[in-house]
């Protein structure tokens, strides 16, 4: 019997990513997802400039590749052309809370009706580990070698705080997967955003915590334990908008 297998809606291609790095378990989520609601056929991933780039050799679903930031304004044409199709789009920190912020926001709110997956690993991955928006107080990176210090470089963005506070905003949560429990709450956080856009009920995030043991200077395991005791406690888990539950509370 089996009772653990690769998803349909991934291809047979290697992964690029690091050694530790966790965007292989989310893209196994997604690819879980997508054959769980039978959806491979009629499924649109957009992925921009980054880690990700290289998404559309991973999934069994058709990929458009995005300029850098702009993969929201990209799934906004796709899903008005095709308002049947899934769309979602599959970013990371430096690319979707720094130049793609504007894209991100408005189509929040708008409420469009597609889903991002959000990879916040506090830094730049592809580029060479620079400062993200998303980067910690006092974390060293190639752009902060100091730490990075809120007085010169500003505050970390915290991306579903912010967007749940806007109107079009249907469902945003942040997850991790730094742990199985963690891991099977993230794959369901992932299904309840796709159901929403089923539901035509607006725009969703997902964002998840991840590791870049590479650019962080740590193994696999402390990168894992880095991200429990620091990002984890910065970005609290949970949440922070679900528009479904308050329709249900109102009815």
């Amino acid at each position: 019997m089996i009772v653990f297998d690769k998803p349909k809606a991934l291809t047979d291609t290697p992964f690029h990513y690091c050694p530790g790095c966790t965007h292989g378990i989310v893209h196994r989520l997604v690819a879980e997802v997508i054959d769980e609601m039978g959806i491979e056929g009629n499924t649109v991933g957009v992925a921009p400039v980054g880690c990700s780039v290289f998404a559309y050799n991973y999934f069994n679903c058709d990929v458009i590749q995005a300029p850098h930031g702009r993969a929201p304004a990209v799934a906004t044409g796709v899903k008005r052309a095709h308002p049947d199709d899934f769309v979602f789009t599959y970013q990371g920190d430096g690319d979707l809370a720094a130049i793609g912020t504007a894209e991100t926001v408005h189509s929040a709110a708008r409420g469009e009706n597609i889903t991002i997956i959000f990879i916040n690993n506090a830094i730049y991955g592809m580029t060479g580990g620079q400062m993200a928006p998303t980067t910690l107080p006092g974390q060293v990176t190639t752009t902060s070698p100091y730490g990075r210090k809120p007085e010169i470089q500003g505050n970390p963005v915290r991306i579903c705080e912010m967007l749940s506070t806007l109107e079009g905003t249907a469902f945003a949560q942040r997850v991790a997967v730094d742990s199985v429990k963690n891991v099977k709450a993230a794959k369901a956080a992932i299904r309840k955003a796709f159901e929403v856009q089923k539901n035509k009920q607006g725009f969703s995030i997902v964002e998840v915590l991840s590791t870049c043991p590479t650019n962080w200077g740590l193994s696999p395991l402390k990168a894992i334990e880095w991200l429990r005791e620091n990002m984890i406690p910065y970005y609290p888990l949970g949440v922070y908008k679900d528009k479904t539950e308050e329709a249900k509370v109102n009815e």
